[in-house]
């Protein structure tokens, strides 16, 4: 979805480019004749019937939730769907006709371990990102992880090669998080649904990512500016060189893949909010002195 289909690993454009890769969890599915005949006729009696799906097309910072035993859902107002198609085709071709074949060169003469440790250099550059969203958060612990991780891996790691930190001896796991996420934890509103080209889909909020970023990335203060481009390139076809096939497995199974992935979206960074409050409700203590309050809290 960057370029298509990136969410990396992490956090340098609006949602992660490569990191758009888990998407296709949330829409995971067979690409089969039976499966499309059974979403078809479903939606059709639901049309029928005069259900209400939830989605409410005049409200265009809305959340939507559909509380059946299935779980939580989330919808997404899409006001501008003709721009964002638009984007999502051109994205889309961008990826077939240029970044995929690319990434498959790649692929074809540099060796697994060796992408391995490219993309873990990369995740380990990428520490200012995680380690400011983790502190505005309040989230001191994953803040104090992310410190330590940079730290061990720098020197341990060869400068971030290696993942020394996440090992059973240490368990210092990296923070999925990011400034879009911070956001969400205060209570700021997704806003509608935007797909920037290369950069994929986002949102009004979201999209602070991409900015924030900017700053935050070591790479962007390299000079010529055209530099920081080249390595900023190199990193995406890395990361792409990881995950050929998952972009095309999500397209496949989709009746609408631009539909499939707004849905897919929206889902992924609801559920990545309410991980993020949760896991900060259960290590801040409250006001009382108390425990942490358990209870989920509606996304807002």
């Amino acid at each position: 979805m960057g370029c298509a289909h990136t969410l990396s690993n992490y956090a340098s454009t609006s949602v992660p480019l490569a990191e758009s890769f888990k998407l296709k969890v949330a829409l995971a599915s067979s690409n089969t004749d039976k499966t499309i005949s059974q979403a078809t006729d479903k939606t059709a009696e639901m049309k029928k019937a005069g259900l209400d799906d939830g989605y409410d097309e005049n409200d265009e910072y809305g959340d939507y939730y559909d509380d059946s035993a299935e779980g939580e859902k989330a919808r997404i107002a899409d006001p501008i769907e003709p721009f964002n198609r638009a984007m999502y085709h051109f994205n889309d071709k961008l990826y077939f006709w240029a970044l995929k074949p690319v990434a498959q060169g790649y692929k074809f003469f540099v060796p697994e371990v060796a992408r391995i440790s490219v993309r873990n250099f990369f995740t380990n550059l990428r520490f200012p990102a995680r380690f400011v969203s983790c502190v505005l958060q309040g989230d001191f612990n994953g803040a104090a992880a992310e410190a330590g991780r940079f730290a061990i891996n720098t020197v341990w790691g060869i400068g971030g090669l290696m993942d020394p930190s996440s090992g059973k001896e240490l368990n210092l796991q990296k923070q999925d998080t990011d400034l879009g996420q911070t956001l969400g934890v205060y209570g700021v509103g997704q806003g509608f649904y935007i797909v920037w080209p290369i950069f994929g889909p986002s949102t009004p909020r979201d999209s602070v990512t991409l900015i924030g970023n900017l700053f935050l990335y070591p790479v962007s203060y390299i000079e010529p500016f055209y530099v920081s481009w080249c390595i900023w390139a190199y990193e995406e076809i890395n990361s792409t060189s990881l995950r050929i096939g998952d972009y095309e497995s999500l397209k496949d199974a989709a009746i609408d893949p631009y539909v499939a992935m707004r849905d897919a979206y929206a889902q992924y960074r609801m559920n990545k909010i309410k991980e993020r409050k949760l896991k900060i409700e259960k290590t801040v203590p409250q006001g009382d002195g108390g425990s942490a309050v358990e209870q989920k809290k509606p996304i807002e």
